[in-house]
C-alpha cells in the first residue's frame, strides 16, 4: 500500500482550509512539503482532487468522494493509538461540536460538564478537549454535511443530504412578557390581543424564528413583529425591559422567570411543544470519545428509539 495515513492527513487539512500554507500551519509542515505530499497524493491515485481557484484550493468531486473516507482512517487510526497507549500518556483528541443558539448557550454545557464528571479518567489517559461552534440550526447541519464538526444539535428543520436526523429531547416554547407589560396580568390573554402586540423575533434563519412562525400562524393569521434580534439574550432582555412579547425556549428564559423579570402569558394557545435534534453525517465515523459523549447526550428513551429505528448501530447504547 502506498497511500500513507500522514499523505491522508495532510488532504484532510488542505480539504478543510483550502490552502496549502494555512494547512502546513496546523500540521506543522512548510508550504512546499504540504503542496509536495498534495501531489503525491494525486499521483498515486492518478485523479486530481482540488480545483485551483487562485491561490485557493478546492476539493472537486473527487475530493468530495475522498474526504470521508480519509477522515474515517485517520480516526480509526487514533482510536487504535489510544487502546495500546495503557502505558504511556497519549494525545488529547478534540471533539468538534456544532449547536443552534438555544442548545448552545443553555443545554450543552451541562451535558458536556455531566459527561466529564461521569467519565473517570485514568493518569495516562488524556482528557478529550472539545470545541463549540455556535451558529443557526441551518449553518450547523451545513458544517456537519461538510465534515467541518463531528456533531451537530439544532432546534431547527434540516435539509441536508447524507445527514442522519436524529430526535433528541423535547422543548417547550413559552410566550413571555415583561410583569409590567400591558398585556401581563390580565388574564387569559386572546387571539386578538395576541394579534395586536409588538413581538420580539430572532433572524429568519433562525431555527426558533421558523418554529415560533410555523406555530403561531397556524392560530394567529398574522404576527405584528416589533423587533427582530440575532441573540436569544438580546431577545429575552428586551422582552424584560417591556419592548414586546416574545415567544422563547422554556430553556434559555428559565433564569429570568425565576428571577421574575419575565412572566409566562396565559393565552388560548396550545401547549407550543418542539423536538430538538442531533445530525450526523452518513459517512462519519464515530470516535470512541464521541460516541461516549452521544451515549451520554442519549439519556432519554426517545432518542435510543431513534437511533435503533434509524439503523445507526455503531452507537453502543445500553
Amino acid at each position: 500500500m502506498r497511500i500513507t495515513l500522514r499523505q491522508l492527513q495532510i488532504f484532510v487539512a488542505v480539504a478543510r482550509t483550502s490552502s496549502t500554507t494555512e494547512a502546513g500551519k496546523t500540521l506543522p509542515l512548510s508550504q512546499s512539503a504540504t503542496s509536495a505530499a498534495i501531489n503525491d497524493i494525486e499521483s498515486l491515485l492518478n485523479t486530481q482532487l482540488f480545483d485551483r481557484v487562485g491561490k485557493r484550493l478546492v476539493l472537486n468531486d473527487n475530493g468530495r468522494l475522498l474526504l470521508p473516507n480519509a477522515l474515517s482512517l485517520i480516526e480509526r487510526a487514533m482510536d487504535l493509538e489510544q487502546q495500546f497507549s495503557e502505558t504511556q500518556v497519549s494525545l488529547p483528541s478534540q471533539l468538534r461540536l456544532g449547536a443552534s443558539t438555544t442548545i448552545g448557550n443553555y443545554v450543552l454545557p451541562g451535558l458536556i460538564a455531566g459527561c466529564r464528571k461521569q467519565r473517570h479518567f485514568s493518569e495516562c489517559e488524556a482528557v478529550p478537549s472539545m470545541r463549540v461552534a455556535i451558529a443557526n440550526s441551518s449553518k450547523v447541519a451545513e458544517s456537519v454535511a461538510n465534515y467541518e464538526i463531528d456533531a451537530g444539535f439544532i432546534e431547527g428543520q434540516c435539509h441536508e443530504q447524507n445527514l442522519e436526523v436524529i430526535p433528541w429531547l423535547q422543548d417547550e416554547l413559552l410566550i413571555v412578557a415583561s410583569p409590567f407589560h400591558a398585556i401581563a396580568g390580565k388574564g387569559k390573554v386572546d387571539f386578538d390581543a395576541l394579534q395586536k402586540a409588538h413581538w420580539l423575533m430572532r433572524e429568519p434563519e433562525s431555527g426558533t424564528r421558523q418554529t415560533v412562525e410555523y406555530e403561531l400562524l397556524r392560530h394567529l393569521n398574522h404576527l405584528n413583529i416589533g423587533m427582530e434580534f440575532g441573540g436569544t439574550e438580546a431577545l429575552k432582555r428586551a422582552a424584560a425591559e417591556g419592548l414586546g412579547i416574545s415567544c422563547v425556549s422554556r430553556w434559555a428564559v428559565a433564569d429570568f422567570l425565576d428571577s421574575g423579570q419575565l412572566v409566562v402569558l396565559d393565552t388560548e394557545l396550545p401547549k407550543l411543544i418542539r423536538k430538538f435534534h442531533i445530525v450526523l453525517h452518513r459517512q462519519k465515523y464515530l470516535s470512541d470519545n464521541l460516541k461516549h459523549f452521544l451515549n451520554h447526550c442519549a439519556g432519554s428513551e426517545m432518542f435510543k428509539t431513534a437511533v435503533k429505528s434509524n439503523g445507526i448501530n455503531r452507537l453502543s447504547l445500553t
